[in-house]
């Protein structure tokens, strides 16, 4: 049996390398979704921050099922044409789980759905209110689909504090997401959004925030991520993330690099400098990732 390795394979470096999770905490978190059938991202992307999120009691709730009707090339999570029955409790549920689970920071996030009306819009800010009406004290931050127009228009009036949107990578890197997005979609959402939190009144604790993400390492050039952060800043993006492309399995794209902590430490300075009002940027970092900190953090 031949066991070379490919010629283009990099072993993964050792300040990718994490623990699986450990202890009760997390055990907790576990048993309480399960329970309540609710998904999140932690498990169903594979993300890797999943020890460490988990471990401090927190969670990123994933809504709309489990089933994606896009098909990005650096995804994890399952796809189909159809994804399955909206759960019209969904959003008690999530407000009983984070109550049970003593969180004051609720990230929500979804699959794709293009099989709806309205694209699952109406379920997440029902979601949202559900939470608001079981504890009005919890912040709520969205992650939601390229939404725009009157889909926009009920998430913005539920009062979500965050309202995130992610171009996923720069500009000629698109062609690895579902060929109904682009970075064109993906910036009119966060400016319709921006748009749609000015116009509104009576906002809990002041004005909601917008955020996107980047994936590092799928080949982009360094002068492409500066140009992507000058765009989000154009669409008055007021949060940036940016971490490293890990390759979830052989189905997916390949990594095309590692981007070092150096650089990463480099992409956050040069996202401060543009204005951006927080800037995570760390090699494990996702969109949900210290949520909490940066949303408070940022001015």
């Amino acid at each position: 049996m031949d066991n070379a390795l490919p010629a283009n394979f990099q072993r993964k470096p050792d300040w990718l390398k994490v623990k699986f999770p450990s202890g009760e905490t997390w055990k907790k978190v576990d048993e309480v979704l399960a329970r309540r059938g609710l998904h999140t991202v932690c498990d169903e992307a594979h993300c890797p921050n999943k020890g460490e999120c988990w471990g401090m009691g927190t969670a990123t709730f994933m809504i709309l099922g489990d089933l994606c009707t896009r098909g990005c090339r650096f995804c994890a999570v399952s796809t189909a044409g159809e994804g399955r029955p909206v759960r019209a409790e969904e959003g008690r549920e999530i407000a009983l789980a984070a109550k049970e689970l003593g969180l004051d920071y609720v990230v929500l996030t979804s699959v794709d759905r293009d099989d709806l009306p309205d694209r699952g819009a109406g379920h997440f800010a029902s979601c949202v209110a559900a939470i608001r009406e079981t504890d009005p004290s919890i912040k709520i931050e969205t992650l939601i689909p390229d939404y725009y127009g009157a889909e926009l228009e009920g998430l913005v009036e539920a009062f979500p504090d965050v309202i995130a949107h992610n171009v996923e990578t720069v500009r000629s890197l698109q062609h690895i997401r579902d060929g109904r997005a682009s970075f064109d979609k993906s910036l009119r959402t966060l400016r319709e959004a921006k748009a749609g939190i000015r116009g509104r009144s009576g906002v809990p604790g002041g004005k909601a925030k917008t955020k996107s993400s980047i994936l590092l390492g799928l080949g982009e050039k360094q002068e492409e991520v500066l140009s992507a952060m000058d765009e989000l800043r154009r669409a008055e993006t007021d949060i940036l993330v940016l971490g490293q492309y890990l390759r979830p399995s052989k189905k997916q794209v390949p990594v095309a690099e590692y981007v070092t902590p150096e650089r990463f430490a480099f992409y956050a300075e040069e996202g401060r400098n543009r204005g951006f009002f927080g800037v995570i940027s760390t090699p494990l970092a996702r969109t949900s990732y210290h949520a909490k900190e940066t949303e408070k953090n940022a001015r």
